[in-house]
């Protein structure tokens, strides 16, 4: 649509703005071509009997409502245009008020997290467990924590020394907000705590004897970075025959949660395993979990078999 489509109050109300924009603002050409596409796609769907000037805050979330089709990133887009132009004219004195005040930007859908398969995680411990050396049994012993636990990087680079000597399977944890929890450790991950712990020295900075972490190294933080940990990551996803861009520390925690509710967990219990303060958080497992889940039914219940027989 065309400038000479609006009334021409609006067409130079437009051209104001983007003129301010550029001068002021140093709007590229592309911006500008965007915001003019923008406001006046917004003045074609204005009422008759509206316009820049008279438009109400209805007016306006009833045009956000009617993008829903539109891809998140145009929406909010949209909305910057509005929201700018706006301001400008509240600013200019040419309106009483800013009817874009209590407009809402559209949410973002979060992106589903990266999963690894039970038989990635297989290839990724065998691959981890085929050398001895105190590098190979350092990083098993981490690989076994991530997925036993579901720790986030920094709570297990710097998970103390005192963490791993409790004998009752779990990690004290020290999380965010300085929130403490129990993480769960099974048998493989005790057994390469087991192992690493008895190699654990090779890994103590020169001259020192001792040092408070499970994972101390020669950095300067004194452990383990998480840097460093991604690099080990990557190396060995390349071993296993894996993308290592599919792999981190993140990853793993994703895959530990995740196979917890294919098998059948709860949310609470995975909420409070993984330290989440809102279970919204937890949710997104759920949407990841959902094609298997689905399977299982079909598989499993009955109703669904006597269908597929049909």
């Amino acid at each position: 649509m065309k400038a000479g489509a609006l009334p021409s109050d609006g067409a130079r109300l437009i051209e104001r703005f983007l003129d301010m924009m550029a001068a002021e603002r140093g709007a590229s050409a592309n911006t500008l071509a965007a915001y003019r596409r923008d406001l006046l796609d917004f003045g074609a769907a204005l009422a008759r009997s509206q316009h820049f000037r008279s438009a109400d805050s209805t007016a306006l979330k009833r045009y956000i409502a009617g993008l829903s089709g539109m891809a998140n990133a145009t929406q909010a887009r949209r909305l910057s245009a509005l929201r700018q132009f706006y301001g400008f004219l509240y600013s200019e004195g040419i309106r009483k008020d800013d009817p874009t005040t209590t407009l809402e930007a559209p949410r973002r859908e979060r992106p589903l997290p990266k999963v690894l398969s039970r038989a990635d995680i297989d290839s990724l411990i065998a691959a981890a467990c085929k050398e001895d050396d105190a590098e190979s049994v350092r990083l098993a012993c981490l690989l076994e924590i991530l997925y036993a636990s579901g720790l986030r990087v920094s709570e297990l680079v710097t998970l103390p020394l005192s963490a791993a000597r409790n004998r009752d399977g779990f990690l004290f944890v020290m999380g965010k907000g300085s929130k403490e929890r129990l993480a769960p450790l099974n048998a493989a991950a005790r057994s390469a705590i087991k192992a690493y712990l008895k190699v654990r020295n090779q890994f103590l900075p020169r001259g020192v004897k001792e040092s408070k972490y499970l994972f101390p190294s020669r950095s300067a933080e004194g452990h383990l970075t998480r840097r460093r940990l991604h690099q080990m990551l990557k190396a060995l996803a390349l071993k296993a025959n894996l993308d290592p861009d599919k792999l981190s520390p993140h990853v793993l925690r994703h895959a530990f949660a995740t196979h917890l509710v294919e098998g059948g967990a709860d949310l609470r219990s995975v909420q409070t395993l993984l330290g989440h303060a809102d279970i919204a958080t937890t949710q997104i497992y759920t949407h990841v979990a959902s094609d298997r889940l689905r399977e299982v039914v079909l598989s499993a219940h009955p109703l669904a078999k006597a269908k597929r027989r049909a």
